[in-house]
């Protein structure tokens, strides 16, 4: 499947955002965006240019994908998807973005990045249920217990990380539960309005699709 390639910290400076995506060293003082507070490209250093609707649509909805590390067609899909469903279309997006098991794991603290969280789904480190699921996209359902595999080799990495992600403050949503001497995520409910990240103008995306 195709993926995005460049320098992930050129994300961050496109958007003017720390959006923690090479992990370890966005909590650093390497971080570039840090170093560079402007875009990337030859006219990066005069600044973030005053953006049109049109443009503000664009970097938001970029934003959003880039946040999930999904592509322009899955994003597509799920914003037909969450058309169909009943309900607030922005909030119907985001709870099917929020559902993805690699989100599900970067959250619970298993991994510094979502690039990271989706490495260990594709690799086969995990079971739903008892059996193996590794399909990144894969959306969680309530009753569903996500458990690395008894002979995975990360066990103690993840364990670590999860330390970490304690110790900058991490927060877990609360429509799962992390047993992290087990180091399973049991799924308690779908996530509601309450439990969805603020960080998107989520009407911006939607108008961008709507055109």
């Amino acid at each position: 499947m195709a993926k995005y390639l460049d320098a992930k910290c050129k994300i961050c400076r496109r958007e003017g955002k720390k959006m923690f995506l090479k992990g370890e060293k966005c909590y650093t003082a390497k971080c570039p965006i840090i170093k560079r507070k402007y875009p990337p490209g030859l006219h990066g250093p005069k600044g973030y240019p005053k953006l049109s609707t049109y443009g503000i649509q664009l970097r938001e909805k970029q934003k959003l994908k880039r946040t999930y590390g999904i592509l322009e067609k899955q994003l597509k899909i799920y914003y037909r998807k969450a058309l169909r469903m009943a309900g607030n279309t922005e909030e119907n997006l985001l709870k099917l973005l929020e559902r993805r098991i690699d989100n599900v794991v970067y959250k619970a603290g298993f991994s510094s990045s979502i690039n990271q969280a989706r490495q260990i789904v594709n690799h086969r480190h995990l079971v739903v249920n008892g059996r193996p699921v590794n399909i990144p996209s894969y959306l969680v359902r309530p009753n569903e217990e996500i458990a690395l595999k008894m002979n995975s080799s990360l066990r103690e990495k993840i364990k670590t990380e999860i330390a970490k992600a304690k110790e900058r403050g991490r927060i877990r949503p609360e429509w799962f539960f992390v047993d992290e001497e087990k180091l399973t995520i049991k799924i308690l409910r779908k996530p509601e309005a309450e439990d969805l990240p603020k960080d998107f103008d989520m009407r911006a995306i939607i108008e961008f699709y709507s055109r």
